[in-house]
């Protein structure tokens, strides 16, 4: 399963891009807001850092504003992919930016239909959004699973590109069910090396070392 980290902070994905926890960047709106920037400039910067696909996300609703928006974002660089949201708006430039060569990301994704209409329009990525379908006491995973057996069945390349992830416990849960993406915050992916029986066991370990007063340096 591939890691996208879902931020604008520069040096969060510098970090994470040096141990090869970066497979790709996926931002919106609220993220760019956070980090202060200019949605060009921190889009072409996170673009020169990493190889894989950046998401930058459309703000009109309509669909020829959209598609004017998704071509600007798209000439920032090769490794754009237009973030739209899963409205028949969205749909409508997904299908026009795809034809184009342009990856879209179709986001805001709840339902298996929508995922199934976003495939049929040339969708790059889905982003079905677990956290935000779990709030409403809704399993997101099974969407993810929903998603995954409807494209196997049909052979779809577009990928599932899991969203609103909100645990370690998602990561391995979507890795699991066979989705292709996991996008997380910087602070959930580095959770995932997190264990209370790595830090008991570290614990028992490092007394017996100042016990033994081994040192190797």
């Amino acid at each position: 399963m591939k890691f996208f980290v879902d931020t604008a902070e520069i040096d969060a994905i510098k970090e994470l891009h040096a141990l090869g926890m970066v497979d790709g960047v996926t931002t919106n709106p609220s993220l760019i807001a956070k980090s202060g920037r200019d949605i060009l400039e921190v889009t072409k910067e996170i673009c020169d850092l990493v190889d894989g696909p950046v998401s930058a996300e459309v703000v009109a609703l309509d669909a020829d504003t959209m598609l004017a928006e998704g071509r600007k974002l798209a000439k920032i660089a090769d490794n754009i992919a237009v973030k739209v949201p899963l409205t028949w708006a969205g749909l409508q430039t997904c299908k026009t930016l795809s034809e184009e060569g342009t990856m879209v990301n179709v986001t805001l994704c709840f339902s298996a239909n929508q995922a199934l209409l976003a495939a049929k329009a040339g969708a790059t990525f889905i982003s079905p959004f677990i956290g935000r379908l779990d709030d409403i006491n809704i399993d997101g995973l099974e969407l993810i699973e929903d998603i995954r057996t409807i494209y196997d069945n049909y052979g779809f390349e577009t990928q599932i590109l899991a969203a609103s992830i909100r645990s370690a416990n998602h990561m391995s849960d979507c890795a699991k069910i066979g989705a292709d993406v996991a996008t997380a915050p910087p602070n959930v992916i580095k959770g995932m090396a997190n264990h209370v029986l790595t830090d008991k066991g570290l614990a028992g370990f490092m007394a017996d070392v100042e016990k033994a007063g081994i040192k190797i340096l």
